[in-house]
């Protein structure tokens, strides 16, 4: 049985959570969701290398991009629903990614502002917490799953769906998962490679 791990940030999407692990888990997946308690623990490491070793472990990987970074990170460093993000990114996984609406309208809107011109990102451009988004670096996180980096002919593994309402982000997931055969296939294709 395959196994699927699902990240993100926890605050107000907790039913979301409890709505796609139901799902997995009736569709035959092992579903790793730190809220629910599924996933493995090592009581001698710490929360985010527990973290990052599901991702390495995992078969798959389900992030979710919210207008909430989530609380997960020491100091200013990159919260640890990011480092998982990049790690799966890195790591080459079979990825899908969900984004807020929210998180993707802010991206557009705040552009202008974010970088200048000449495209370097605007080192004065500072952003304050809001109740629509509260911290920038949930944009940070959607550009690296939409591969933002990469030329767009070479980007690869980077589909983001937009959703707004969790019956959305719950379609997809049995849009995308609902054919375990077909994500088998994709698995033993991709360990082949």
């Amino acid at each position: 049985m395959p196994v699927i791990l699902v990240s993100s940030s926890v605050y107000g999407i907790e039913d979301l959570l409890e709505q796609i692990h139901g799902v997995l888990k009736g569709f035959g997946y092992e579903v790793w969701i730190s809220h629910t308690g599924t996933m493995p623990v090592d009581p001698a490491k710490s929360n985010f290398q527990n973290c990052l070793d599901a991702v390495d472990k995992c078969d798959l990987f389900l992030g979710l991009i919210t207008p909430f970074y989530g609380s997960g990170k020491e100091g200013d460093a990159i919260s640890i629903t990011h480092q998982e993000l990049l790690r799966a990114i890195e790591k080459g996984k079979l990825r899908w990614f969900l984004a807020h609406d929210h998180v993707v309208f802010a991206r557009q809107l705040l552009r202008q502002y974010r970088f200048n011109d000449d495209g370097i990102r605007n080192p004065s451009f500072t952003f304050r917490e809001t109740d629509v988004l509260d911290d920038i670096r949930v944009i940070d996180m959607y550009e690296a799953a939409i591969r933002h980096d990469v030329k767009l002919a070479e980007r690869t593994g980077n589909w983001v769906q937009q959703y707004y309402r969790h019956a959305d982000a719950v379609q997809f997931v049995n849009a995308q998962f609902g054919n375990i055969e077909r994500i088998k296939a994709m698995l033993a294709q991709w360990r082949a490679s």
